[in-house]
């Protein structure tokens, strides 16, 4: 079996200025994540955060999405890339996504 790896992204629920979220960006997210990759997968569990910007203090309610593909270059630079996409698309100073290795049995 190759190397694969798991690409977790944080996306909110709110905009920045508390607004919520229309769930087609949810929807565009996912379509495009599992028409690359096959599949997707993302916890209803609410998700809360909070970060300063500033002198400013934000409160997030975020879902987790995961995605496992293989371990490549190729897919390392679509995430870094597709990265800035989910910040204009979400209006956001920045997205958490994570990545690991992951063991497949």
């Amino acid at each position: 079996m190759s190397a694969s790896r798991r690409y977790e992204i944080l996306l909110p629920l709110r905009f920045n200025d508390g607004s919520p979220v229309p769930e087609a960006l949810f929807s565009e997210t996912l379509l495009e994540l599992r028409e690359k990759f096959g599949a997707i997968s993302w916890e209803t569990q609410l998700i809360h955060g909070s970060w300063r910007q500033g002198e400013q203090t934000f409160h997030d309610d975020l879902i987790r999405l995961f995605i496992d593909v293989d371990d490549s270059a190729e897919n390392r630079q679509f995430f870094i890339e597709y990265k800035q996409t989910l910040k204009r698309r979400f209006n956001q100073f920045e997205i958490w996504l994570t990545t690991f290795p992951l063991d497949v049995i």
